[in-house]
């Protein structure tokens, strides 16, 4: 039987209370905003309402889901991600394994053309004046083709292919007669979940979060992605609370318009990360994946 001694636990106990308080800091925002999204206003500003809810009101999501535009938000959005997430993989995961092999001529400056682009880019007005003249203004391709693939991610998926594709599984594949083609699609790809997942879940995630470009670029409500139909819902509150202050109304009605775009603030924090809170605990180990690539060497 293995003994600890007196070193040890006391380790394991500072390692165990500082696990605990890192959870709590992370666990604790989330647990009050959805506690908050559904308590009275009033018991939130006043500090009554500090972990579970008081004095349940649903106002602030029917406010939100009221808006027809939120549905149309959730399609353009699903749509961004799945489109985008696919021309992320078809042009990551080809360049990053012809960078991992060691044939391949002019290698080392095609890194450093790589490179330089995590440090420099072209700017907001150039990058503008691009899409503008290829005609990809209020266009789907106007959200997923800028950024569509990063220096980072073929980095981190050509240290993948190299720790992983040993090279004589490749020439083995050669000497039979496939092409290299062929062994990108039969030979590597099968081997390269982890790193297809990890990917296509870094990517996708920021897609799903992303509102920026939709923010330049498109300007047909019709094709805004949920993140902006969100920004306009609370926008819209808070100037409709303005607006009551400002003008005739009852102060009562003045009341219940700010109580309500109170709710409706964190109304949409719920609905817009809801989906993303959902899928990841089943897909956290990918992700964990993605972090480990490249930290154990051989």
């Amino acid at each position: 039987m293995k003994t600890f001694s007196l070193s040890d636990r006391a380790f394991d106990v500072m390692n165990t209370i500082f696990v605990a308080v890192i959870t709590l800091i992370i666990v604790y925002p989330l647990i009050f905003v959805i506690s908050a999204s559904i308590s009275d206003p009033d018991a939130v500003n006043s500090g009554r309402m500090w972990l579970w809810p008081v004095d349940v009101s649903f106002a602030g999501f029917q406010r939100v889901f009221q808006n027809d535009a939120i549905w149309v938000g959730y399609k353009n959005t699903i749509i961004y991600t799945i489109v985008g997430t696919l021309l992320h993989l078809i042009v990551l995961l080809p360049c990053s394994y012809a960078l991992s092999r060691k044939e391949l001529k002019g290698k080392k400056i095609l890194l450093w053309v790589i490179l330089i682009t995590m440090l420099f880019s072209g700017g907001l007005i150039p990058t503008y004046l691009v899409v503008q003249s290829l005609g990809m203004l209020n266009t789907i391709w106007a959200i997923v083709i800028p950024g569509v693939v990063g220096a980072w991610s073929i980095l981190v998926a050509k240290t993948f292919f190299e720790q992983t594709i040993p090279d004589q599984l490749v020439e083995a594949s050669k000497i039979d007669g496939a092409s290299d083609f062929i062994i990108f699609r039969k030979v590597v790809l099968p081997l390269s979940l982890p790193i297809i997942a990890v990917m296509a879940l870094f990517h996708a995630v920021g897609l799903w979060n992303q509102y920026f470009n939709a923010l330049i670029y498109l300007s047909d409500e019709s094709l805004y992605p949920l993140q902006l139909i969100l920004r306009q819902i609370l926008i819209l509150n808070e100037v409709s609370a303005e607006g009551i202050a400002g003008g005739a109304g009852t102060a009562q009605s003045f009341v219940d318009q700010v109580k309500t775009a109170s709710l409706v603030k964190y109304a949409v924090i719920i609905v817009s990360a809801l989906p993303l809170l959902i899928v990841y605990p089943f897909l956290q180990r990918f992700f964990v994946k993605g972090v480990l690539i490249g930290s154990v060497k051989e």
